[in-house]
């Protein structure tokens, strides 16, 4: 099992294959994607690596944080995630990760959070058709009905589907397509449409249902001039 890195989400563009058939990709980013610390059995009980990527700045950087940067003599970050990964895909601390550490053709699950819509009907929240346009209902056509039952149980099951905050939520999709990965701009460009804004930090894991590609680099594609 091996390490993920965190991305910053560009947006969505367009790539053409070798048919002349257009490809709606989203551009992933990765910046300054290093790891900060490690995880072992014999210390934590459990192995992982500890990512960070992009910049903080220091004057807002808790002081308990800065010495965690300073001991992996990194900058301070502005994510950090874990990754649980087999002891033999241990990552050095201060390593740089870099957008080769996935290989074109292969599946990967990405994790963002969604874009928050606030409070949302339920037509819109769940795709509710809505009632009757005629035949005595008024004012009320967009509404979700009833949401209760007889005496027995007498009351509104946990999780009806009714209006409420939409959006805004930890979404994981699987088994998106990498169409191809650029190391020197760090991008990588993944088919389909990942979850989040512009500007968040999206997480890009091996695909849990389809495992690690036989190309893939082990434990991780690390750029040579990473600060060490």
């Amino acid at each position: 099992m091996r390490s993920g890195v965190i991305a910053q989400k560009v947006g969505m563009t367009r790539v053409y294959n070798d048919a002349g058939e257009h490809i709606p990709v989203t551009v992933l980013r990765l910046e300054n994607c290093q790891v900060v610390a490690q995880r072992t059995d014999e210390k934590n009980g459990y192995t992982a690596v500890q990512l960070g990527a992009g910049t903080a700045k220091v004057k807002n950087t808790p002081k308990a944080m800065r010495g965690h940067f300073a001991a992996a003599n990194v900058e301070p970050k502005a994510k950090l995630v874990e990754f649980r990964v087999s002891a033999d895909n241990l990552i050095d601390i201060g390593s740089e990760l870099s957008a080769n550490h996935f290989v074109a053709g292969q599946l990967v699950d990405v994790t963002g959070t969604t874009i928050g819509k606030g409070f949302a009907g339920a037509i819109k929240r769940h795709n509710f058709g809505g009632l009757r346009a005629t035949h005595g209902v008024s004012v009320s056509h967009r509404s979700h009905g009833s949401t209760g039952s007889n005496q027995d149980p007498g009351r509104v099951w946990k999780g009806k589907r009714m209006a409420g905050h939409m959006g805004q939520t930890r979404v994981t999709t699987q088994n998106l397509e990498v169409v191809s990965t650029d190391e020197d701009r760090g991008l990588i460009l993944v088919k389909g449409a990942v979850p989040g804004s512009k500007g968040a930090w999206i997480v890009v894991r091996d695909a849990i249902k389809s495992g690690t590609p036989e190309g893939a680099p082990r434990p991780a594609a690390v750029r040579a001039e990473a600060s060490k």
